[in-house]
C-alpha cells in the first residue's frame, strides 16, 4: 500500500475483473467503517443500462451510499477525466463529513484517472524532440514559438519565445497526441488531489471465476437484458453509441437485427466477458501496490482496512 500519509485523505479502493464479487465485498466493509461507496464501472455511470451493467440494486445502494451510479444518459459524453473530476467532489465530501470512501469498480482507466491522472509528461518520442532541437539550432526558438503560437496559443502566452526547452516541449506533446498541452494540463491533471490509498484486489482460480461470468450472464438473460435493450431503441438511442456498444448491448443489438441466433448471442456473450475478465486481471496484475485477496477474506481485508487508516472512521 502507498505510505501513509496525515496530510492526504485516505481511501480505500476495491478492484478486479467482472464477477468476482466486489460490489458484496464492499458493502460489508463499507458498512463496517462507515464508509461509503464511489463506483468505477465505465457502464454503470448510465442511466437505464441497468441489467447488462450488473449495476448494484436498490437494496444494495440503500444498505450503502453509492455515488457515480446513474450520473449521465446513455447518449452523453463520458470519458476518465470526467469521471476523475466528479470523484474527486464526492471523495472530498465523504472525507469532510469523516466517512471513509471505497472506490469500487473494475475500470482501470478511471482508476488511473483518479489517483494519478491521465496526463504522464515525462513521456518521451526521442525522435521528435531531436527533430524539434535541431529545428531550434537552425532557426531559433522564437521560430518554434510562433508555430506553437498557432496551435497552442494559451501555451506560447505562458512559455517566453527564448525558453527553447519549454517550447519544444509543448510541441513535442501537440505533435505526439494531437492535443494542445494546454488542454492536457487543464483536463488530466489532478496533482492538488492526491490521496492516501490502500488498493485491494479481488481474484479467485480462473475457472471458478469463469464459471462465475457464465451464471451471471444467464442471470442477466433471465432478469431481461434483451427487453431492457429493446426498449433502449425505442427512446431511441443510437445502436452506435459508445454506451450502446458495450458489452452485452451490442450482442442484444445484433440478434435484434438479425444478425446473429440465439445460441451464438449466448456463447459470444459469455466468451466477450471472459475475455473482459482477462484483461482486467492483466491491467490489475501490473499495479504491484494491489493487495490480493480472496473474496471471502473480509477479515484479512478488515485488517488491512484498520491498519491504513489513521483513526478509527
Amino acid at each position: 500500500m502507498n505510505a501513509s500519509r496525515p496530510d492526504k485523505p485516505h481511501l480505500v479502493v476495491i478492484c478486479g475483473p467482472t464477477g468476482v464479487g466486489k460490489t458484496a465485498f464492499a458493502i460489508a466493509l463499507a458498512r463496517r467503517f462507515k464508509g461509503e461507496i464511489v463506483g468505477a464501472d465505465s457502464m454503470q455511470i448510465y442511466r437505464r443500462l441497468n441489467i447488462g451493467t450488473a449495476k448494484p440494486t436498490r437494496a444494495e445502494q440503500n444498505a450503502v451510499r453509492h455515488h457515480m451510479v446513474d450520473v449521465v444518459e446513455p447518449n452523453e459524453a463520458f470519458d476518465a477525466a470526467r469521471y476523475a473530476a466528479m470523484a474527486h467532489r464526492i471523495i472530498n465530501g465523504i472525507v469532510a463529513n469523516g466517512r471513509l470512501p471505497f472506490v469500487v469498480g473494475g475500470t482501470g482507466l478511471y482508476i488511473k484517472a483518479l489517483l494519478q491522472g491521465l496526463f504522464n509528461q515525462n513521456s518521451v518520442d526521442h525522435a521528435v524532440r531531436e527533430r524539434l532541437k535541431a529545428e531550434v539550432r537552425r532557426k531559433g526558438s522564437a521560430h518554434l514559438h510562433q508555430r506553437l503560437g498557432l496551435v497552442d496559443p494559451e501555451a506560447a502566452d505562458r512559455i517566453h519565445p527564448n525558453d527553447a526547452l519549454r517550447v519544444v516541449r509543448a510541441l513535442e506533446i501537440f505533435e505526439q497526441t494531437g492535443r494542445p498541452i494546454s488542454a492536457h494540463q487543464g483536463q488530466h491533471r489532478f496533482e492538488d488531489h492526491c490521496y492516501t490509498a490502500l488498493k485491494l484486489g479481488l481474484t479467485m482460480e480462473r475457472c471458478a471465476l469463469y464459471g462465475r461470468i457464465d451464471a451471471r450472464v444467464d442471470e442477466m438473460l433471465a432478469a431481461g437484458l434483451l427487453e431492457e435493450v429493446q426498449n433502449l431503441r425505442q427512446v431511441p438511442y443510437d445502436c452506435g453509441l459508445k454506451s450502446m456498444q458495450s458489452l452485452g448491448y451490442r450482442h442484444m443489438i445484433a440478434f435484434i437485427e438479425g444478425n446473429l441466433a440465439w445460441p451464438e448471442v449466448v456463447r459470444q456473450i459469455k466468451r466477450d466477458h471472459r475475455r473482459y475478465a482477462k484483461r482486467q486481471l492483466t491491467w490489475f496484475g501490473a499495479d504491484r501496490q494491489i493487495h490480493w485477496l480472496a473474496p471471502h477474506q473480509l477479515q484479512e481485508a478488515a485488517r488491512l482496512i484498520e491498519a491504513f487508516i489513521p483513526v478509527k472512521v
